[in-house]
């Protein structure tokens, strides 16, 4: 899951005008954050960004892959999916997918945290 130096700057420089971003690393990549929100993972120079029903179709539509941290288990995924590369070279157009990714990341945590307020205790 190892990616450059370069990659990660490369990419936090074309989403660099989105609120609170930061990357951290994580198992030899690097996970993309909006302030608290996780909405994106950096792994092996790829780019994914979080898909929910809202955005999700954009990258199936492109043939775009989603991120699958296991190589014994390539049917895991764990709802991120490869950023097309012309989206990516396009600053103004990256950040927007990255604003729908962060709303998709959003929108799963509060269902999320509805479904454990729903509970039994």
């Amino acid at each position: 899951m190892a990616s450059s130096s370069d990659y990660l700057n490369y990419v936090m420089d074309q989403l660099s005008q989105l609120d609170e971003l930061r990357s951290r690393r994580m198992f030899g990549g690097h996970g993309l954050y909006s302030g608290e929100v996780f909405f994106g993972i950096i792994s092996n120079d790829t780019l994914y960004f979080k898909v929910g029903d809202g955005n999700r179709a954009e990258y199936q539509t492109r043939g775009m892959r989603p991120f699958s941290p296991y190589v014994d288990r390539p049917r895991v995924s764990l709802s991120y999916f490869e950023v097309p590369p012309e989206v990516l070279e396009d600053g103004d157009e990256c950040r927007e997918w990255a604003r729908r990714a962060i709303a998709a990341a959003i929108a799963k945590r509060t269902i999320r945290s509805t479904r454990a307020r729903r509970r039994p205790g």
